[in-house]
């Protein structure tokens, strides 16, 4: 399926809420799926989310790290037909796959990259959409991960949920839409933007530890279960204050067309500094730029930001939508 036939980029503007209905193509994701009887203690044995206590009716943020407790994925877990997804960047799949495959010689496990697709349902009448794809009302369904007969939906926030589906069942939906905004995956980028939900992109991979990205106020760290692999170094974190690093949204104006992979630099006095690189962005039609990035955590809230690339597009400190105080 060619999704650039049917979406395109919906203008957004800073002042302007939502539509009640928008499906958007996520084509920079994917997901890895895994199946057979020791799924979940390999899992558990793996990744920073506690998949035993994961009901089936429930996702959970988490990430998968090497020994030194540097990220090669974080990712939305949740079940999936007989076993386990894993969403996260297409980008980061192919070294993700083969460090979680690395031990699966020793476990009955089968680990692929799957070839589903996945689909954005955005907006206030999100629940209801997906309600009327399950054949329950709202009020009967109140599930985050719901099972159909063309898929899985996993809801994501109170307005947004995430399909995962096979490609004709996917062409099909769409081509049976008439009341809803059909959108590219700009507006996925806005709401992880809104809900400061981090990604991790190939060339991010190995370079931060979970908390960096703020996976401990998301739910997507348990400090409970028993060993991972780069626990030692994620229980360090939390537990001796070892981590300098986190999530956070900044606001600014922007009158360029901006590209990926883009570095921030922070304000010293009259000089310049690297910062961090921008880990998600979206760009309003009238200009405002809103982003997330992996910074200091000890920095003063009146800290000036600027675009390395181009520097007359400054950033200022903007509230998150969670709190990163250590509970």
């Amino acid at each position: 399926m060619n999704w650039n036939d049917t979406f395109t980029a919906y203008p957004l503007a800073s002042t302007q809420a939502l539509p009640n209905l928008v499906l958007c193509p996520l084509s920079s994701w994917g997901a890895i799926t895994i199946v057979g009887d020791d799924k979940k203690s390999y899992l558990q044995g793996q990744i920073t989310s506690d998949v035993v206590s994961l009901e089936a009716d429930q996702s959970t943020l988490g990430a998968h790290c090497d020994a030194k407790g540097k990220m090669i994925s974080t990712f939305r877990l949740f079940h999936h037909n007989d076993g386990y997804a894993m969403f996260q960047r297409t980008s980061a799949i192919e070294k993700e796959l083969a460090e979680i495959k690395k031990y699966a010689i020793f476990s009955k496990v089968v680990i692929e990259h799957s070839s589903d697709v996945f689909l954005g349902v955005i907006g206030q009448e999100a629940s209801k959409f997906i309600a009327d794809l399950s054949g329950q009302s709202q009020q009967e369904n109140r599930r985050q991960v719901v099972k159909m007969t063309i898929g899985t939906a996993v809801q994501v926030s109170p307005t947004r949920w995430l399909l995962m589906l096979s490609q004709q069942n996917a062409q099909q939906l769409i081509a049976q839409q008439d009341d809803a905004i059909l959108s590219d995956e700009s507006l996925w980028d806005y709401a992880d933007v809104m809900d400061a939900i981090p990604r991790l992109n190939q060339h991010e991979q190995l370079e931060h530890i979970p908390q960096a990205m703020n996976l401990q106020a998301l739910g997507g760290i348990s400090f409970q279960k028993g060993c991972y692999t780069g626990q030692e170094t994620v229980a360090r974190a939390k537990y001796r204050g070892i981590n300098k690093r986190a999530l956070f949204r900044l606001e600014g104006e922007c009158h360029v067309e901006l590209t990926d992979n883009l570095n921030l630099e922070r304000q010293v006095g009259e000089n310049w500094r690297g910062a961090g690189q921008i880990n998600t962005y979206y760009q309003f039609s009238d200009n405002k730029l809103a982003v997330l990035a992996v910074l200091p955590n000890n920095l003063d809230t009146d800290t000036s930001f600027r675009l390395e690339a181009f520097p007359d597009v400054q950033l200022s400190f903007s509230t998150l939508p969670y709190s990163l105080e250590e509970q």
